[in-house]
């Protein structure tokens, strides 16, 4: 993996690879705190679920729009200026959240600015890594490296329960901390991204690596070779793409569901603390750390690093668990947390696996921004619907546990998709490896 390379060029691989992991976890500490903050906000300020489920969606459909233009912004201006744009961004509008959550105009519009800076995060990511990593790679690599949004979101929901219902420090703040607390800590991650990091190896004085194909289409192939315009018309014209980003849609707007309303529903539906409600929901991303991981050695080491069987499977695979869960989170806290963790692990495994090595297959690194972009675009507007959904199910008549029968519905529509392109790509890697044995 690293044959060839001196060994300043491998630290640098390593810094990068440090560095955009930890951007973006950062992020999730100006994106989870919002959620264990919001039974707070209802207490103390009076915020109702559908004032809350608006501001949600605001913040949402910005941040779905900024997905599709910060994907092209990055291919074009490189990532790192678009991600250090996004995290002041989000330093900024989280620190005014903390002063200005009284007036929930003001408050809510604040939240939708955070959604255009979070919008530049994982698009940016993934084109930094893409330059500086190759395609032979990146199975394995981005499966570790995905783990940033697993174990950033237990991290930022520990962090912000912490800080946010713990008074030891500046008592006279109360929630507002939970605001304050990961505002400060992103900044430290987003001065040390600005200064340490590059766009790719060029810009460090070493040699680029070569722009590979991408195994999901012959019209990108041809155009490869050509400005990055080309390469943007051809990635779009791939059938994997579009159904990579239908999928997306439906598996985003469970996991916005339970990002955002979990411990809401842990409170609302199980009568559990809010303390207790932040910790326990923290395991729908400790076991996601675990699916990212599997689901990318399986890709690469058991399909050759192909990504729709492995996604197909784990998507039909969390659809059972969403049946299952409403049985178990009224069973105990052990079995609870055991029905949390089947959810994250089904979750996040085909989540980081579609959106991380996967769009880099589709788009190559010079459109890698783009493909990740298009596909959480997406994703998103699954995501612009999840809070609306979630608020106005649960003071239905179907309650909360309604909820689950729709994403496991959603689920299932997701496990469809993968299973269309199941043989995609086995003829390019029958031929490749015939050619091998003939060399």
């Amino acid at each position: 993996m690293t044959e060839g390379m001196s060994q300043e060029q491998r630290w640098w691989r390593y810094r990068i690879f440090l560095l955009t992991w930890l951007v973006y976890a950062g992020f999730y500490l100006c994106r989870k705190n919002l959620s264990v903050v919001m039974p707070l906000l209802m207490d103390d300020l009076g915020y109702t679920k559908p004032e809350l489920a608006w501001m949600i969606t605001g913040y949402s459909a910005i941040y779905m729009i900024g997905q599709f233009a910060n994907g092209l912004l990055s291919d074009r201006f490189g990532p790192r200026l678009i991600l250090g744009i996004g995290l002041l961004v989000s330093v900024t509008t989280n620190v005014a959240m903390g002063v200005g959550a009284s007036s929930l105009i003001f408050f809510g519009l604040l939240h939708v600015a955070n959604g255009y800076g979070q919008s530049t995060g994982w698009s940016g990511t993934v084109k930094n890594m893409s330059a500086w990593f190759q395609r032979k790679e990146r199975g394995v690599v981005m499966a570790w490296w995905a783990t940033c949004y697993s174990v950033g979101g237990v991290i930022a929901t520990a962090f912000a329960t912490y800080v946010s219902t713990h008074e030891t420090f500046l008592p006279e703040l109360a929630w507002r901390r939970g605001f304050f607390a990961p505002a400060a800590l992103l900044l430290v991650i987003a001065l040390a991204y600005i200064v340490f990091t590059r766009n790719r190896p060029s810009d460090a004085g070493f040699e680029d690596f070569a722009d590979e194909a991408p195994v999901t289409t012959d019209m990108v192939e041809t155009a490869r070779t050509e400005d990055t315009v080309a390469v943007w018309k051809a990635v779009l014209s791939s059938a994997p793409l579009w159904i990579t980003g239908a999928m997306y849609f439906f598996l985003k707007l469970t996991r916005y569901a339970f990002l955002y309303w979990l411990p809401t529903y842990l409170v609302e539906g199980l009568a559990y603390q809010v303390r207790d409600a932040g910790y326990t929901s923290t395991a729908y991303e400790i076991a996601g750390f675990c699916g990212v991981v599997t689901a990318g050695y399986v890709s690469d080491k058991l399909m050759r690093s192909r990504r729709f069987p492995v996604a197909c499977v784990m998507l039909a695979l969390l659809a059972v668990s969403f049946l299952l869960y409403p049985l178990m989170g009224k069973t105990g806290l052990v079995v609870n947390i055991t029905g949390i963790s089947l959810i994250g692990f089904m979750t996040y495994g085909p989540d980081a696996l579609m959106t991380g090595a996967g769009a880099m297959d589709i788009g190559s690194e010079k459109a890698a921004g783009m493909a990740s972009g298009f596909i959480n675009g997406m994703g998103s507007a699954g995501q612009v619907l999840s809070p609306l959904i979630v608020a106005y199910t649960a003071n239905s008549s179907f309650g909360w546990n309604g909820l689950f029968l729709l994403f496991a519905g959603a689920s299932v529509i997701g496990a469809a998709l993968m299973a269309v392109m199941w043989n995609h790509g086995v003829r390019k890697e029958t031929a490749a490896a015939g050619a091998d044995r003939e060399g």
